[in-house]
C-alpha cells in the first residue's frame, strides 16, 4: 500500500541508498508529518492496540501505590516530581494520581510528561490538565532534582537496528527497494565491531536509543535521586531472533506494508537495559513477570474489591480484566510483559520487586 510517507522513504532511498531499519523505524513512527504517533490515537478498541492501563483502572491503581512505597524509600520528599515517558492517554497517571493520593492526601505534585504526539497531548490535557502537567519532547528539558519516572509500553517503540550473522560476518539488515514496494536486504559489507559467535543465519537486535536513554536517565537517578519503573513485553535473556512486528486494526500486519500506518515495536532485551543501568552506578531491581508484580502489589484484593461493589456485568468485566493482566499463556501479557526498576544507589528495596540484581562497583 503506498502511503505518503512511502513516497518520502522511497524518494531518500533513491537518493542516499537502502536504510538502516532505526532509520526506518524513526521515520514511521516519528515523522513531524506522516509520523504512526504524530497523527493519530492509536489506543483502545477503535485504534490498533490496546495497552494494560486502557484495560482496567486496577493497573494504574497498582502502580499508583508502587509510587507512593517507591516515594517512602526515598525519604517521602514533601514534593513529588513524577515523570512518565509516552503516557498515552493519560489513563495510567490518572489512576496512579487517584490511588497515591489515597496514601497521601496532601503531597504536592509537580507532573511532567514526555509526549511528542501532538493529538496524545491533546488527550492528556484533558485528562491531567487539572493537575498542570508540564510536557517534554524529550528527557533533557526535565527540571532537575529526585524525580520517579514511569515508562509502561515505552521503549518497546525505541527504533533499533538488526544484523544478520552470515559466513562473512554480522552484516546490517536494510531496508530497500524491490518491485512491490520495500524489502529487507543486508549491508554489503559486516560490521567489524560485531564478533558475536552466532550460527549462520542468526539475527541480533541492538537497542541504541533505548540503551542511551537508559543510561542517561540511571546517570541522573545516581547523581539526583529517584527510580524509574519500567513495564514492557520482552525478554529477560539475550537471544537471537526477529521480534519486529507491526500492528494494525489490533493484527499483526508487514512492517513495511504501510509505512506510517501501523505500530512497529520490538520485544526488550531488559538484560541489556539492566547492564546499561548498572554501568552507570544505578541499582536495577527485578525484573519480574508482569503477573508477580500484580499481584504481590494486591491485584486479587484490588479485583475482589471493585466486585463487590459491582453490578454482575461490571463484575464480569472485572474479572476478565484480571485474567488478561495475569495471563501467564505463551502470548499473555502476565507472562510476556516484565517490570523491572532503575534506582538511585541509596534506594536498596522497592515494592514487588526482588533485591537489587547487582549492586554498583
Amino acid at each position: 500500500m503506498s502511503t505518503p510517507l512511502f513516497d518520502e522513504i522511497r524518494s531518500e532511498i533513491l537518493s542516499e541508498g537502502p536504510m538502516s531499519l532505526a532509520r526506518y523505524m524513526a521515520l514511521c513512527l516519528g515523522h513531524p508529518v506522516h509520523g504512526y504517533y504524530r497523527t493519530r490515537d492509536p489506543l483502545g478498541t477503535r485504534g490498533d492496540f490496546i495497552t494494560a492501563p486502557e484495560i482496567s483502572q486496577m493497573f494504574g491503581e497498582l502502580i499508583g501505590l508502587w509510587l507512593a512505597s517507591a516515594r517512602a524509600a526515598m525519604a517521602a520528599p514533601a514534593n513529588l516530581r513524577l515523570v512518565e515517558l509516552g503516557p498515552g492517554r493519560g489513563t495510567l497517571m490518572t489512576d496512579a494520581l487517584r490511588a497515591l493520593r489515597q496514601v497521601a492526601p496532601d503531597l504536592a505534585i509537580d507532573l511532567h510528561l514526555v509526549e511528542t504526539s501532538p493529538v496524545l497531548r491533546a488527550a492528556q490535557q484533558e485528562r491531567l490538565g487539572q493537575v498542570g502537567p508540564t510536557w517534554h519532547a524529550e528527557i533533557g528539558t526535565l527540571p532537575e532534582g529526585p524525580a520517579l519516572v514511569v515508562a509502561n509500553e515505552f521503549f518497546d517503540a525505541l527504533p533499533v537496528r538488526q544484523f544478520q550473522r552470515t559466513e562473512r560476518g554480522w552484516c546490517e539488515r536494510l531496508v530497500g527497494l524491490s518491485d512491490e514496494g520495500l524489502a529487507f536486504g543486508l549491508a554489503a559489507e559486516p560490521d567489524p565491531d560485531l564478533t558475536t559467535p552466532a550460527p549462520v543465519g542468526a539475527l541480533i537486535t541492538v537497542p541504541g536509543p533505548a540503551l542511551d536513554l537508559v543510561r542517561r536517565l540511571a546517570r541522573r537517578l545516581v547523581a539526583q535521586g529517584g527510580a524509574l519503573l519500567a513495564v514492557d513485553y520482552g525478554h529477560v535473556r539475550p537471544g537471537f531472533g526477529d521480534t519486529l512486528q507491526a500492528v494494525a486494526g489490533h493484527r499483526f500486519v508487514d512492517p513495511l506494508a504501510s509505512p506510517g500506518e501501523a505500530d512497529l515495536t520490538t520485544h526488550i532485551d531488559f538484560a541489556a537495559l539492566a547492564r546499561a543501568a548498572t554501568g552507570e552506578g544505578a541499582r536495577v531491581h527485578g525484573p519480574v513477570e508482569q503477573r508477580d508484580f500484580l499481584l504481590a502489589l494486591g491485584l486479587c484484593e484490588r479485583a475482589e474489591r471493585l466486585a463487590s461493589r459491582a453490578t454482575p456485568g461490571q463484575a464480569e468485566a472485572i474479572a476478565s480484566a484480571f485474567d488478561r493482566l495475569t495471563d501467564r499463556g505463551s502470548r499473555g501479557m502476565g507472562r510476556l510483559f516484565k517490570v523491572m526498576a532503575v534506582a538511585d544507589p541509596s534506594i536498596t528495596a522497592l515494592p514487588a520487586l526482588p533485591n537489587p540484581l547487582s549492586s554498583p562497583g
